[in-house]
């Protein structure tokens, strides 16, 4: 797990050694059509969905910030926006839009639907309802360390789900961004955004989408530091509580991981769709490029 590959970022570093129990996962994310078979059977209402509730969120919150205006606080969610030309990629707030209205059912706001998509991942769901559809199903997220096992396919040490080519024989093994990243993508695989499941090559397991497309939620708490703290030979332990997080724009917010990159990844701006790439986000935050896919223990 992890990796030693110096082109890697910090958090992915030292690769080190994972003991793991037999577990079945997903071969696709979920769709939007089976996320509206749980909706439908247990009426659930999805983070975006629910007006923010600010003594919640104040928690989250240095204190003595100020409570925002009522119109602010609505039901709603973020959503990708390209720019129109380039902007410094230390700033999220350029391509990312609270978009009230935005939720599962209209991931690009009011105006957007997901009719006539059936078979594309669910997205605009939190972590929280992930976790619920996955108990409702059976099953559960998978673990960090499950989850990279699984997007390995069988290999070892390889930089990609497929080797350590990007395009072996020059074909796209993921859908990504091809382009500058945000202004413009060229869309040279075929999607400009997301992609139906199983669009391109299952890896070694069989398993479709294991990078790009969508980030997949997994059970751990994120540390961005963990691995540096593991001995090389360890088995790695996974957090069982949160973590602060590393983000200096969001100080003292725990966050859950993510991982597999998606379809806004590219070479000059996170390179995510690997393996080893790893990322945390706070678990009430749903967007247009996170979903994710279930497990369940058994060998």
């Amino acid at each position: 797990m992890g990796t030693d590959d110096p082109a890697s970022m910090d958090n992915e570093r030292p690769a080190h050694r994972v003991h793991l129990d037999g577990f079945w996962m997903d071969i696709n994310t979920v769709t939007n059509a089976e996320f509206a078979k749980f909706v439908a059977t247990t009426g659930y209402v999805t983070t975006a969905e629910r007006a923010p509730d600010w003594n919640e969120m104040k928690k989250q919150l240095p204190p003595g910030t100020p409570k925002p205006e009522a119109k602010f606080l609505v039901q709603g969610s973020l959503v990708f926006r390209p720019t129109d030309q380039p902007v410094p990629l230390d700033d999220m707030s350029q391509w990312w839009i609270w978009t009230p209205g935005a939720n599962w059912r209209h991931p690009d706001g009011p105006g957007s639907s997901v009719e006539g998509r059936d078979n594309y991942p669910v997205v605009q769901v939190s972590w929280y309802d992930a976790a619920a559809f996955a108990k409702w199903a059976g099953k559960r997220l998978p673990t960090e360390a499950e989850w990279e096992r699984a997007a390995r396919g069988g290999l070892e040490g390889k930089r990609y789900a497929w080797g350590d080519d990007f395009r072996p024989g020059g074909k796209y093994m993921a859908n990504t961004w091809q382009g500058i990243f945000p202004v413009i993508n060229r869309a040279e695989d075929g999607f400009a955004g997301l992609a139906p499941v199983g669009s391109f090559p299952a890896n070694g397991y069989g398993l479709h989408d294991m990078a790009g497309n969508v980030w997949n939620w997994c059970s751990d708490w994120y540390d961005a530091a963990l691995y540096q703290a593991l001995p090389v030979a360890a088995c790695c332990q996974c957090p069982t509580g949160p973590a602060l997080s590393s983000d200096p724009g969001n100080p003292g917010m725990p966050e859950r991981v993510i991982k597999g990159g998606s379809y806004l990844c590219s070479p000059d701006y996170c390179a995510s769709y690997r393996p080893s790439a790893r990322r945390g986000m706070t678990p009430d935050t749903s967007t247009t490029h996170v979903g994710f896919r279930c497990v369940i223990s058994g060998g």
